[in-house]
């Protein structure tokens, strides 16, 4: 049996949230179910007060739903603070050991200077803060919405579960059509980036040699394959999210003409049409909304695996044996050294020895060794 592998230092700053998004799925159970408020309060007034003709009971009915619209405000703004504070506890735990791993693979790896690991926690802090998170808090609310419907006739269920199904198909289509496009952008446009921040750092030199329009012809060739593979990526999502968007449209309205025929029938009331047509548009909202921001989900996930593949390559450093206080003295006996990624030695053969309290310059020409000795 295969030994599990052990949990990357952001797989467990996340498992300590574990309780904040329990509790932000524990408010959205409340958020959720308040959503049903603004239909049955357009079943009461259709049903009850225009045939009773009763100012009172309207009145009352209006008092009840305010009211509930403000703890349903209150609940949302609880639950939008404390994804924020979540995405802040997550990047104060984990950006000193980040920082620290993307320092220690600069070092030992040739080529690898990069700052990208910060941005892709930016990009998972922004998602986790961000409304699209909402979406997979209020998918499993859907069966709930579904089995309303279902009460009020079994035809608004079933029409209405047919119109979820086919928007799920789409958010399925969406993934598959541009999961691989959304990476190959990313990966052109982070080593597009690479380069820029390359090329930046020896600006003085590059710009003195006259290589600037070598080197912006190698960044632009990437930054437009960059380009591409997201405007490909783009149009496929855009067809998709605009087929969602119209669909949902079109499901409204077509559960309003079949809430009109079963009341013809006098199979339902007037009250229920209309409240049948406001729960099914929430019933769709959240896969509709999965479907809208499914490209900051491929993002957000794409840095989260680049994460873990960096904290996985780079494991922390373990606590090393306590040593007694430097006397100062400083002795080198037949030291040889490369740097980084390079086989053939810098140095070779150096002694020297410095007593405490003496200073020493170290001379010679560009590439003689001396940073690889200090």
């Amino acid at each position: 049996m295969a030994k599990q592998q052990d949990a990357t230092d952001l797989q467990r700053a996340l498992k300590a949230c574990r309780g904040s998004f329990v509790s932000v799925g524990f408010f959205s159970m409340f958020v959720n179910l308040l959503m049903l408020v603004p239909p049955m309060y357009m079943l009461q007034v259709y049903d009850r007060v225009l045939t009773t003709q009763s100012s009172e009971t309207l009145l009352m009915l209006t008092l009840v739903v305010v009211f509930l619209f403000m703890v349903m405000g209150g609940l949302e703004l609880v639950r939008s603070r404390m994804l924020v504070r979540v995405g802040n506890r997550l990047d104060t735990t984990i950006n000193a050991r980040l920082y620290g791993a993307m320092f220690r693979r600069s070092v030992v790896s040739q080529g690898q200077q990069s700052a990208q690991p910060l941005n892709d926690l930016t990009n998972v802090r922004q998602f986790l803060t961000g409304n699209g998170l909402f979406a997979f808090f209020d998918a499993p609310w859907v069966p709930v919405y579904l089995g309303v419907l279902f009460l009020f006739h079994p035809w608004l269920g079933i029409f209405a579960t047919c119109a979820g199904i086919i928007l799920l198909v789409l958010a399925i289509a969406n993934e598959r059509a541009t999961k691989g496009l959304l990476a190959e952008a990313n990966s052109e446009h982070i080593k597009a980036q690479d380069l820029a921040n390359s090329n930046l750092r020896n600006a003085e030199v590059l710009h003195a040699m006259g290589m600037l329009p070598g080197i912006m012809g190698r960044w632009a060739e990437k930054h437009h394959h960059f380009l591409a593979k997201q405007s490909q990526a783009s149009d496929r999502a855009g067809a998709l999210t605009n087929a969602s968007k119209i669909l949902r449209l079109l499901f409204q309205s077509m559960i309003l003409g079949l809430g009109a025929y079963l009341v013809l029938q006098a199979e339902m009331t007037p009250g229920m049409m209309i409240a049948g047509s406001i729960i099914m548009g929430r019933a769709l909202a959240p896969i509709d909304q999965m479907i809208g921001g499914w490209k900051g989900f491929v993002g957000a996930r794409g840095a989260y695996d680049r994460l873990n593949d960096l904290l996985a390559q780079i494991p922390a450093e373990q606590r090393r044996m306590s040593l007694p206080r430097p006397r100062g003295e400083f002795a080198v006996e037949t030291v040889a050294a490369a740097p980084p990624g390079v086989r053939m030695a810098t140095i070779r053969g150096i002694n020297f020895a410095v007593p405490a309290g003496e200073h020493v310059g170290i001379i010679g020409p560009s590439a003689a060794g001396k940073s690889t000795l200090a």
